[in-house]
């Protein structure tokens, strides 16, 4: 019943769609799979040293004396509580300041070079004051993560604040809109792809500061394992680390591109 809805073009059309994603994911997985193959054949083989790169069979076995030392959660826990805290944090207060920059053309003219000053400022050098600040803790690890990724939040949108259609802004202003109305029906709105491709960067900006914390001042998590395995030469953690970040990192973004599908989904309903 559902398909008479449609055109016999647009089912072939969906058809079609269908079968290019089949073929992406496809692809995807077997260069993966390949990949994987040649790493741990290459070990076996000799042509690489697994001390120095290990091999995917050395990482699964990490990963399994990780998890029978009751380890593996615990730091996989530590670091995504902090990325995730960070993100959160770095997009709404992100956020709310580019609508206030844009609200106020004042405010934004005073404060433009210094938010140009702060991307450009390398965050690692704030290290030693962020520890001074908010302690050894996760405190400062979610403030470094925060610290990297709320400039990047605030440029992006306010680029896409101001670049909302100007005959549009005109229009509304002409009705005699408030520029709260302006804000809430048009700017916003008008933002939401922007708002979604932001978000996309800022997840690898959250995990970028988390771990960058976690190298300065950390305890646990991910990324104080790839610094303990690189001060006791024990690369096959450094490398199962690493490879548990790729895969955390993947499901937040993954999870970002399934809020972009609601959002467009809403939007055309």
């Amino acid at each position: 019943m559902k398909n008479k809805l449609y055109s016999g073009e647009h089912r072939l059309w969906l058809k079609r769609r269908r079968i290019r994603l089949t073929v992406v994911w496809t692809l995807r997985i077997g260069l993966l799979a390949l990949l994987l193959f040649f790493w741990e054949l290459s070990t076996r083989l000799g042509w690489a040293d697994p001390f120095l790169v290990s091999s995917p069979s050395r990482i699964l076995g990490t990963v399994g004396s990780l998890y029978r030392d009751g380890t593996l959660f615990y730091h996989i826990g530590t670091t995504l509580w902090e990325t995730a805290v960070g993100f959160v944090l770095a997009i709404g207060l992100g956020y709310l300041i580019a609508l206030l920059l844009w609200w106020s053309d004042l405010l934004h003219r005073v404060l433009e070079p210094y938010i140009v000053v702060l991307n450009a400022l390398p965050k690692i050098a704030l290290g030693p004051l962020i520890i001074i600040w908010c302690g050894t803790g996760s405190k400062a690890i979610v403030f470094m993560t925060v610290v990297v990724g709320i400039i990047l939040v605030i440029m992006h949108m306010l680029s896409a604040f101001l670049e909302t259609d100007e005959n549009k802004l005109l229009l509304l202003r002409s009705m005699g809109a408030s520029k709260l109305q302006i804000l809430t029906k048009l700017v916003i709105p008008s933002s939401r792809v922007s708002f979604i491709s932001m978000l996309k960067v800022a997840v690898g900006m959250s995990w970028i500061g988390s771990i960058m914390g976690e190298y300065i001042v950390s305890r646990a998590g991910l990324g104080y394992l790839i610094v303990y395995g690189g001060q006791v030469f024990k690369l096959d953690l450094v490398m199962t680390a690493t490879c548990i970040l790729c895969l955390l990192a993947a499901a937040m973004y993954f999870l970002v591109v399934l809020l972009e599908k609601i959002l467009v989904k809403n939007t055309h309903n």
